[in-house]
């Protein structure tokens, strides 16, 4: 008899991810977002502000851990 896996702490990561993305791509279409710290300069790149959203989503999903 197998068991089945549950997937709920997949679905709440991915929302958290989903959310922080749709944060990050925000504040690229306002101009706000930085490379790097406040003190950066502002993101001009739609790629790098998705790079940015991506390595962001991680670092919050492993935090709340």
């Amino acid at each position: 008899m197998k068991h089945k896996k549950k997937t709920v702490k997949k679905h709440v990561s991915k929302r958290k991810k989903k959310d922080k993305v749709a944060v990050v791509m925000h504040e690229y279409k306002e101009g706000d977002l930085h490379s790097g710290s406040k003190k950066g300069p502002v993101v001009k790149s739609r790629k790098q502000a998705v790079a940015i959203a991506l390595s962001e989503s991680r670092k919050a999903s492993k935090k709340k851990k």
